[in-house]
């Protein structure tokens, strides 16, 4: 069963690299940034220009939400913020619960994102209490599709023309792992 306190509890997780900690307003500048990055842009399927203050407002929130966790990936050496992921969408009733990450563009292809990825679906399963985690990725990330494999998520579908973007439209993958062992199958 889900544990409804666990999403209003805001942990910080820690891994050989990284440590995910509660997106705060301390990661509002940077998260700023990495938002007007075009490339981060494309991966994430962003059409709204973020403010720095609509960011602010939004870190600044972030401790008070009870029914989803944001956190901050930084770097566990130096607490650089390497990017930002969420786990929302909670359907308690079903242990189901939705994932997005981004990460900052010098943060990419490091294997950062499936450290990080790793330590939240380790608190969704155990301390949360979920069976099953969904994301969408889109066709053109393929790099993406691919850690997200190597965490153990798999393609159940595919929303087709569902993102328009740079003049063309896009299919939107959507994947989910289950929780593993016994009661939750091979996720």
């Amino acid at each position: 069963m889900i544990d409804a306190t666990a999403l209003a509890e805001k942990p910080v997780l820690t891994g050989a690299r990284i440590r995910l900690v509660p997106l705060s307003i301390r990661h509002a500048a940077a998260f700023h940034t990495a938002c007007q990055d075009p490339e981060t842009r494309r991966l994430t399927g962003t059409h709204h220009d973020f403010t720095l203050a609509e960011l602010q407002a939004w870190c600044a929130g972030s401790a008070d939400r009870a029914d989803r966790l944001d956190l901050a990936i930084e770097d566990r050496e130096s607490g650089d913020f390497l990017g930002e992921l969420a786990l929302s969408q909670i359907d308690p009733p079903n242990a189901h619960g939705s994932f997005r990450i981004a990460l900052v563009p010098d943060a990419t292809g490091r294997g950062i994102g499936s450290e990080a990825i790793r330590l939240l679906l380790g608190h969704a399963f155990d301390r949360v209490g979920l069976h099953r985690v969904q994301l969408e990725v889109y066709d053109y990330n393929p790099r993406a599709r691919r850690a997200y494999e190597k965490c153990g998520f798999e393609v159940e579908g595919r929303m087709r023309e569902a993102l328009f973007w740079d003049g063309a439209w896009h299919d939107v993958l959507v994947m989910a792992v289950l929780r593993p062992g016994p009661a939750g199958g091979a996720g």
